[in-house]
């Protein structure tokens, strides 16, 4: 049951009532930004909402028990807020946003409705519409460890233990070739064909500092490295652009164990038998299916 503040109660209560809507968005480096549909800014709990973001609710839906309830939010793509890189670039992938219903004659007299996460965002003609996901949705994520043949782990966290910023297992590289958006080569990069397939580059110089995508194949070819990338750069991949990139790993026992030298900390069953074992057929002599 959500309790209202006697003084939020009392002007809510009255025939004329002044409202609006706030959002905190917090992104997940911890940098927060606020906006509001007043006309205003305001201003309470460190935040100042700005109005020029252009930001309004859309629609909002709530739901009883563990259903996922949430809504969207929908607003200009604006200096003063979002950008489209920025969004393009991930930044806000899963923000924390909080919902408020707030009386702007006396921001004191305010009331939390809800605290979600963004979801989907959706761009067309400098606009966009923001998915607020609420808390339930976090039920519906995987949790702890699973009966799989590969490795629940993910290549150099706690769990695997491997120091990804060791030499042998990234290195840095200049851009010498480029498409623009998904395909680079580079000289001068160490550690062999296919090491760097699966693993994660970041640009750390040119229009798209900052931004880490995931490598799709990486191949090295009579010195030249070459490497094709899940996701399009925000901005135009550039003759020149520096960049560090670091191993990938399939999760296989095989792997781990051969380029990694890590078996002992393997987070899969390797021995587990799949679905082929089930549905083949016995054949003559072979041990175990003696009728």
């Amino acid at each position: 049951m959500r309790t209202i503040p006697p003084a939020f109660a009392t002007h809510l209560s009255d025939g004329v009532t002044s409202l609006c809507h706030c959002w905190k968005l917090v992104r997940r480096d911890g940098t927060a930004f606020g906006f509001t549909d007043h006309d205003g800014d305001l201003a309470f709990g460190g935040i100042t909402y700005l109005a020029r973001s252009g930001l309004e609710a859309a629609e909002a839906t709530a739901e009883l028990g563990f259903a996922v309830g949430g809504g969207e939010v929908a607003g200009a793509l604006v200096s003063a807020g979002l950008t489209e890189d920025d969004i393009a670039s991930g930044f806000y992938d899963d923000a924390s946003i909080e919902t408020w219903l707030v009386n702007w004659q006396d921001s004191a007299q305010r009331l939390l409705l809800d605290i979600g996460s963004l979801g989907e965002i959706r761009r067309a003609d400098g606009g966009f519409v923001a998915e607020v996901r609420g808390l339930m949705h976090r039920l519906d994520e995987e949790r702890g460890r699973l009966f799989r043949a590969t490795c629940a782990a993910d290549l150099g966290d706690a769990a695997c233990g491997i120091d990804l910023t060791a030499s042998r297992f990234s290195d840095a590289g200049t851009v010498t070739r480029t498409d623009g958006a998904l395909a680079i080569a580079a000289s001068g990069i160490a550690g062999g064909d296919g090491l760097y397939t699966a693993g994660r580059l970041t640009w750390t110089g040119g229009a798209n500092a900052g931004v880490a995508v995931e490598v799709k194949v990486h191949r090295a070819i009579d010195g030249t490295d070459e490497f094709d990338l899940w996701q399009r750069a925000p901005q135009p991949i550039r003759h020149g652009d520096t960049f560090r990139v670091t191993a990938g790993c399939n999760k296989t026992h095989a792997m781990c164990r051969d380029r990694f030298a890590n078996g002992v900390n393997f987070r899969g069953f390797p021995h587990m038998p799949g679905n082929d074992f089930i549905i083949r057929m016995p054949q003559q002599g072979e041990p175990g299916l003696d009728g």
